[in-house]
């Protein structure tokens, strides 16, 4: 956040865009103002802030980071279930 000049009243907005047609809803991350319909948590000093629309699709996964000769970035994984 300081690297990149992120204000200190923002964020980590954890959400979805789309759903609409084939390509159903894509899982974003990005830094972000707190809004009304939004559900707060505080992770190691940060704000995450999570619309209360955008739970269902949220709940349950988990951010990594990959790091490959074809792409480097967050992505959103399924945690591994031991059944």
């Amino acid at each position: 956040m300081q690297t990149k000049n992120i204000p200190a009243d923002y964020g980590l907005r954890v959400g979805i865009r789309g759903g609409h047609g084939c390509g159903g809803a894509q899982l974003i991350l990005g830094f972000d103002k707190q809004r009304d319909t939004d559900v707060d948590y505080s992770l190691e000093g940060i704000s995450v802030y999570i619309d209360k629309k955008h739970m269902l699709y949220v709940v349950g996964k988990e951010v990594d980071f990959y790091e490959g000769a074809d792409a480097r970035g967050f992505v959103f994984v399924e945690p591994s279930k031991n059944t």
